[in-house]
């Protein structure tokens, strides 16, 4: 099991992918906005981190840059801004997926991303 940070602006996306992770035996902590998911990668230790690009005022790449200063997590970045999100300068996500993204694909990127990282699923 994997402790994973999930983060989307919209409640009810938030909710659904922690759904969905969850099903998968990942502890997931949900926040909505990337302020909120900083302080929680300074305060507590993840094994991943699941975020929106667009979050209101503020952009996933806060997210990823926090994320990546504190460990090699991976970080999957699921929006429908993927091409705005590719182009934005270092650092970037592991990996990108356009919204609406398949549940089953979801999990398995996730769960291939922490194994290949070494990290516990």
């Amino acid at each position: 099991m994997a402790k994973i940070l999930c983060v989307d602006d919209e409640p009810n996306i938030v909710t659904l992918k922690a759904a969905i992770l969850e099903a998968a035996g990942h502890q997931v902590t949900s926040v909505t906005s990337a302020q909120e998911a900083i302080e929680e990668l300074q305060l507590n230790s993840y094994d991943a981190v699941v975020t929106d690009w667009r979050l209101g005022d503020s952009s996933g790449r806060a997210i990823i840059q926090a994320a990546k200063m504190y460990s090699a997590m991976p970080v999957v970045v699921v929006s429908g801004y993927v091409a705005e999100a590719f182009q934005a300068p270092e650092p970037l996500a592991d990996l990108y997926l356009e919204k609406p993204v398949n549940s089953e694909e979801l999990v398995t990127i996730v769960n291939e991303l922490l194994e290949t990282s070494g990290h516990p699923q």
